[in-house]
């Protein structure tokens, strides 16, 4: 089961986030088809969020076709996303470099920039 960790300093709207997690957790092969999402309740218990936010995010979910919701048994997933695994060795190259690139002194957001800065470079458009 997918944990939500929100950053409330982020400047993303906290429904964003959780739609971000959750797709991002379906590209990884962490959440995959018929996988049940927390409940509100659980996520609210876990983040001290508004269960309205919740509920917007897996909306949001809903209406892109990637989970449904089942009345009195939950939301679950209904198709995956991507197909790459958490364990694929790409990964494991990317978590080297990070480390690397921690060692030489960047911060999270010069990281962030790089990394930006090649997918733009290689990926044109954005597939979500």
């Amino acid at each position: 089961m997918v944990e939500y960790r929100i950053d409330r300093h982020s400047g993303v709207a906290t429904y964003v986030q959780i739609v971000q997690q959750t797709k991002q957790a379906l590209r990884l092969g962490l959440l995959r088809p018929g996988d049940r999402l927390p409940t509100a309740r659980e996520v609210v218990e876990a983040t001290a969020i508004n269960p309205n936010t919740v509920l917007k995010a897996y909306r949001e979910l809903e209406r892109e076709g990637l989970v449904e919701a089942r009345r009195g048994l939950g939301t679950f997933v209904r198709r995956a996303l991507g197909t790459a695994p958490a364990d694929s060795p790409l990964r494991a190259e990317l978590e080297d470099w990070a480390r690397r690139a921690g060692a030489a002194g960047l911060e999270r957001e010069d990281v962030a920039a790089i990394f930006t800065a090649v997918l733009d470079k290689h990926f044109q458009g954005d597939p979500s």
